[in-house]
């Protein structure tokens, strides 16, 4: 069996096993973490699953009054940590800029512990900061500076489809994304209209890739005359989510879109290659094996001979 949690509203899910426990959907669980069992909320309820998953790790329990009050304890310790630190920085006038703060307590080797992740353009001097941080909230602290995609992924966000940002939601991991993609599936290399709320290149620009990649590799090129089936035209575009060819025919010349399959070769070599194999062998014609000369040819034949000879022998006498 499988649960998904979330330790935010709309956040990224979390599956685990759920194990002994049955949680329903908007109930309160504790998920094992590096730094102790942490409260999130039950979003999907444990159900099963047709493949074998394994390696996920086990529910620790339905929460307690005792955990759900430690847990607001500790949202507004950290809302008091962004206070303070947003308020120092402004005071050193570093190019910082904070994205996310961790108030961990159940560790064993600290009592408690403020990890602060920022963002800045180049390397920070920030030993005065900790210092002043480490008296102000009377706790061990940790700086953490993080890139433009993991930023995002902290703080979410809304992206240009009107959708929750993918890497605060279900993304784990971030894969290299390229121009070339953006030219594969013909968009406007605007930087504008490519890029994400991270100011680098959208992560989806890879979901349908591989897609394009295989239409492009198959279908004619723009330009290429084709036969379909309403006539002879020329391939002015590609509309690759539906499979499909625009082809403006010579005839008429209106579009029409037709579907890959018919304008990938010409109907007669279609036919032709569901008839044969491309693998078998030429087909040599049979030699015409000729039986032994009759009589009557030797009859026939022989005339002809008597008549050239005796016509040669007339010239030679003139």
């Amino acid at each position: 069996m499988v649960m998904a949690v979330s330790f935010e509203r709309y956040g990224r899910l979390y599956y685990l096993d759920p194990g002994p426990h049955r949680p329903r959907v908007g109930e309160k669980v504790l998920v094992p973490t590096d730094d102790g069992p942490e409260v999130a909320e039950c979003v999907w309820a444990p159900q099963y699953v047709t493949e074998e998953i394994g390696g996920l790790p086990e529910c620790a329990g339905i929460a307690t009054a005792a955990d759900l009050d430690r847990d607001e304890q500790n949202r507004e310790r950290r809302a008091d940590a962004r206070v303070i630190a947003k308020r120092l920085i402004r005071q050193h006038d570093l190019p910082m800029k904070v994205v996310g703060i961790d108030f961990v307590d159940r560790r064993a080797d600290v009592d408690q512990l403020v990890i602060v992740y920022f963002s800045a353009p180049h390397r920070v001097d920030f030993r005065e900061l900790v210092r002043e941080l480490a008296r102000g909230l009377r706790a061990r602290i940790e700086l953490r500076q993080v890139g433009a995609r993991d930023e995002a992924r902290l703080q979410g966000g809304i992206g240009p489809c009107g959708r929750d940002l993918c890497c605060a939601t279900f993304l784990k991991d971030f894969e290299p994304v390229s121009v070339r993609m953006a030219k594969d599936q013909d968009l406007p290399l605007n930087p504008l209209k490519i890029s994400g709320a991270c100011g680098r290149l959208m992560c989806c620009l890879k979901y349908e890739h591989p897609l394009y990649q295989e239409f492009n590799a198959k279908a004619p090129a723009v330009g290429t005359a084709v036969e379909t089936p309403a006539g002879d035209g020329v391939v002015v575009g590609h509309n690759v989510p539906s499979d499909t060819v625009v082809v403006r025919l010579a005839a008429s010349g209106r579009r029409c879109a037709c579907s890959r399959a018919d304008v990938c070769s010409p109907r007669q070599q279609y036919e032709a290659s569901s008839t044969t194999t491309p693998d078998a062998p030429p087909v040599v014609p049979e030699a015409v094996v000729e039986g032994p000369e009759t009589k009557e040819q030797r009859r026939q034949r022989k005339p002809r001979l008597r008549r050239r000879l005796n016509q040669d022998e007339g010239e030679s006498e003139q």
